[in-house]
């Protein structure tokens, strides 16, 4: 796994052989990531990502200048890998959050201008997600969530669904607070 852009451009993190979570590509984040730098300036985001695993997408946002990044991942070993990762990198603006993913959208008053969720692909409640974001009003106007999912989800009907991008089996859906 490695930084794409920013501060850290090119950065390789070993997060251990051991690891369950399954990272996004590099491929996939970098496609994205240039689809993000095309609607919004890094250094003035806040985000938040969720079921965060490896802390991947985290780093990305912080390397590139985000203000804050709340990383939410209830696995403890990932928790301490992020914990780790981001003190070692100087990432300051990275809050490890030691937490269920629908509990803590369940509980936060905060408002991000960024949401990014990789659940499992395999997650039953991967379809409550998007509701539990937009129900709780957690993106700012204009805001992006971003739902990482596989090719057996279809998020097209709801109504702040915005656009599919297809990077080879990743499959991120976007949707947006208008």
């Amino acid at each position: 796994m490695r930084i794409i852009s920013g501060l850290y451009k090119g950065k390789r993190l070993y997060p251990g052989k051991n690891f369950r979570a399954r990272p996004t590509t590099d491929f996939a984040k970098e496609n994205l990531f240039n689809v993000i730098a095309n609607y919004f300036d890094f250094g003035e985001l806040h985000v938040l990502d969720l079921f965060s695993g490896t802390g991947s997408i985290a780093y990305e946002f912080a390397s590139r200048g985000s203000l804050s990044v709340d990383s939410v991942e209830i696995n403890t070993r990932c928790h301490a890998f992020i914990q780790k990762t981001s003190k070692e990198l100087l990432f300051d603006q990275v809050a490890a959050i030691r937490a269920d993913a629908f509990r803590f959208l369940k509980h936060t008053a905060r408002e991000y201008d960024i949401i990014f969720a990789d659940p499992p692909f395999d997650m039953k409640e991967i379809d409550q997600i998007p509701h539990l974001v937009f129900s709780r009003n957690l993106l700012k106007p204009g805001g992006w969530f971003i739902l990482e999912h596989g090719k057996d989800h279809d998020f097209s009907p709801l109504p702040q669904f915005r656009e599919l991008r297809k990077y080879g089996s990743v499959h991120f859906s976007v949707f947006e607070n208008k």
